[in-house]
């Protein structure tokens, strides 16, 4: 139940945090996007990109309110075993990245973005990825 509730606030947090970038804030939005080591930005996500991503976000932060058994509310069974093991999936890949910019393994990493990417993005996203294996195999 501590690990269902400690990811639903960070899944809450995160999406409230991409729903200030929707509405014109900028806490923390330029060191969140990776760049290029002449700091082009790789990315240049738009409003609605941010509001996808936070209502994803939340949504997963909902999901794991349910998993504690703090809100009881009934999800179809399928919906729980998958999200199960896509969340944390999500996450894990996440982690890993994309060997260039994103994860643990990226080339690129003197930039703003991936020193903060080392330091916590990456190892949140493992985090999460391992507290969400967790939470479905202590079921």
């Amino acid at each position: 139940m501590i690990l269902s509730i400690f990811l639903s606030v960070v899944f809450i947090v995160l999406g409230v945090i991409h729903f200030n970038w929707v509405i014109g804030g900028e806490f923390g939005f330029a060191e969140s996007l990776p760049t290029k080591e002449n700091g082009e930005r790789v990315l240049n996500p738009k409003k609605l990109d941010s509001a996808i991503v936070g209502l994803g976000l939340t949504a997963f932060g909902i999901f794991y309110v349910i998993k504690s058994g703090l809100v009881v509310f009934s999800l179809p069974d399928w919906i729980m075993d998958y999200g199960s093991w896509i969340i944390p999936s999500i996450f894990l890949l996440r982690a890993i990245g994309e060997f260039k910019y994103v994860g643990f393994f990226k080339s690129i990493k003197h930039t703003t973005f991936g020193k903060l990417d080392t330091k916590f993005f990456s190892p949140l996203c493992l985090l999460i990825g391992i507290f969400g294996i967790l939470i479905h195999l202590m079921r």
